[in-house]
């Protein structure tokens, strides 16, 4: 993979041009790829019938014959509500056009609704027109996201905190963009024993033999996010069997959540199609599947001066963003690695990310690698404790949470890069000397123990989203793991 073509951070006057290479990305230039607002309307005025030719194509020309309302609960699962074209337009003549929901909808598990989640009442999904897609995985279909309102203001508002989209949007105090990499496995296979659609290796040319199905699969998954607009840089085979990996460009954070989550209906619709199941389930082989992030920091106030301690690899806004996150990255883990399966992904030696909080400057054994550090128009933070388990707002509402903390308390980075060594090869001694004194949570128990005892990223991200996401997270692992054929549960589910 090119780490120049992730995502990339402001412009600034650290070091010579010369030093600058791959594309550069900024928030005023990227585009998030979604419908024009003036394909959504019908070109042809209803109350006269007269053809708006200046308009673009509508969403009709374009062949769409259903709309999808999809929304992302806490447990990952992705829901929708399909509409058919002629009833879409009806709504949008509402003044909030939306379809209603149960206020238990954030906390449904499979069949069960946990505990703390109302049965009674109803929330309207409202549709955020800005977030439509063409739906390349299904012709004649397109996807719009939607906030949670209450029906009626509560308390004078109308905004439900619970609702990841809209905890995410109010988080969001500085600019930011924000690149994944999605891995997935692609099973011919699940019952009643996994099994994997080829067997290669790390990026090699076996795994794109002409003629087999894998290939075709990953060819109609690039045209497929072509149509719906995401940007996608490049696939490539991983490591396990059936592995693979596609990388798509930055975004800022909501647009690039509700670009991770249409990727991966992407993967898996277009796998469904050739008779695959794809599964983004953590460490189903030796090696593991993540969802490394991207994140690259954009001040809203003009350029950044460099830090004091690393002036020549980051600003000021990057490096107390980073010192967040070495302070509070034990506490949002439970917001990135979800699942007890995922734990099976924290250990020292399988480029994963290691067990100790620490960064170091393109080093593959550190939770947080700085990439292309003496790149400007390039460099960002590749954050590796995240798998495809994880809501995608929710993943980035703990980072960039923790980040915010840094830049608002304006933290000192206390906590030294490590060099050629990685953390777990150095000694105590040599890992105080660093200031690399945390190590992350092994097991999905500790991790929502070191969120529910954050108070500052409780404070940011809200303590009834961190209650009641706790609350969840225990149903989803009691749900999972109480099946006898665990491994086929999880597998799809995920």
């Amino acid at each position: 993979m090119n780490p120049a073509m992730k995502t990339t951070v402001h412009a600034t006057k650290l070091s010579s041009p010369s030093t600058d290479f791959g594309i550069r990305y900024a928030p005023t230039t990227v585009s998030a790829g979604t419908v024009p607002a003036g394909a959504i309307f019908p070109r042809t005025d209803p109350g006269n019938g007269i053809v708006c030719h200046g308009a673009p194509l509508s969403l009709e020309d374009s062949g769409v014959k259903y709309i999808r309302i999809q929304w992302v609960d806490f447990s990952n699962f992705v829901h929708c509500r399909v509409l058919t074209i002629s009833h879409f337009h009806k709504l949008l003549r509402a003044s909030r056009p939306g379809v209603a929901v149960t206020k238990a909808v954030l906390g449904i598990v499979f069949l069960t609704v946990t505990e703390g989640f109302s049965v009674s009442g109803e929330y309207l999904l409202v549709m955020d027109l800005t977030s439509m897609r063409m739906c390349g995985y299904a012709s004649g279909h397109a996807a719009v996201f939607g906030y949670f309102q209450e029906k009626y203001p509560l308390g004078g508002r109308l905004d439900v905190p619970l609702c990841p989209r809209t905890n995410l949007r109010r988080i969001i105090k500085t600019e930011f963009l924000v690149g994944f990499e999605t891995e997935f496995i692609l099973l011919t296979s699940t019952r009643p024993s996994i099994q994997a659609a080829n067997n290669h290796g790390w990026s090699r040319t076996a795994a794109f033999g002409s003629g087999t199905t894998a290939l075709t699969v990953l060819e109609e998954i690039a045209d497929a996010l072509a149509t719906s607009g995401i940007e996608l840089q490049m696939f490539h085979s991983e490591g396990a069997p059936g592995q693979y990996e596609v990388v798509t460009g930055p975004l800022p954070p909501l647009e690039a959540a509700d670009a991770l989550a249409h990727t991966r209906e992407t993967i898996y619709n277009i796998a469904s199609k050739h008779g695959m199941r794809a599964t983004f389930a953590p460490r189903l082989y030796t090696d593991s599947l993540g969802a490394h992030t991207h994140i690259s920091v954009h001040p809203t106030t003009g350029d950044s001066p460099p830090s004091e301690r690393h002036p020549s690899i980051l600003t000021t806004h990057e490096s107390r963003f980073l010192a967040g996150l070495m302070t509070h990255l034990n506490s949002v883990i439970a917001f990135t690695l979800p699942l007890p399966q995922s734990y099976a992904r924290m250990k020292d030696g399988i480029w994963s990310g290691g067990t100790w909080a620490c960064w170091g400057v393109e080093h593959r054994e550190v939770p947080v690698r700085l990439t292309n550090s003496n790149s400007p128009q390039t460099r960002n933070f590749e954050v590796k404790t995240v798998d495809g388990t994880a809501n995608p707002y929710l993943i980035l509402a703990g980072l960039i949470s923790a980040g915010i903390v840094g830049i608002r308390d304006q933290m000192e980075l206390t906590v030294e890069g490590c060099g050629e060594q990685s953390a777990a090869e150095l000694s105590e001694a040599e890992r105080a000397e660093k200031g690399i004194t945390r190590r992350l949570p092994l097991d999905v128990e500790s991790a929502r123990q070191y969120l529910q005892e954050d108070q500052k990223i409780c404070e940011v991200i809200g303590e009834e989203v961190a209650r009641k996401y706790v609350a969840v997270n225990k149903a989803v692992q009691q749900e999972t793991e109480s099946e006898d054929a665990a491994v086929a549960r999880l597998v799809e589910t995920y």
